[in-house]
């Protein structure tokens, strides 16, 4: 399952929001892979899913850990804030 991250649209977000936290969690940050595209970043977990499991809940899952990177490099980034920034499943 893939996910993207976009600025939220009520954020306030700069222009720049999307570059500056690809510029943070480059191409592999823990379990993800991470591609940045004109509009998104694509966020791609490494490892497989564990088969039998509902794709709702692998949605949830993956989307709170790709919630928690951001908050941890944003807490750590004086320049960025967790606000700006939405994760969802990505829709083919």
């Amino acid at each position: 399952m893939t996910f993207t991250i976009t600025p939220h649209a009520k954020s306030g977000a700069p222009d720049d929001a999307l570059d500056r936290l690809f510029e943070r969690i480059g191409s592999r940050s823990g379990d993800m892979r991470f591609r940045r595209t004109a509009r998104e970043i694509h966020a791609t977990p490494v490892a497989e899913a564990p088969s039998g499991m509902e794709e709702d809940v692998l949605a949830d899952i993956g989307r709170r850990a790709l919630l928690k990177l951001i908050s941890d490099v944003c807490e750590g980034s004086p320049d960025m804030r967790f606000e700006w920034y939405a994760v969802a499943p990505r829709r083919y």
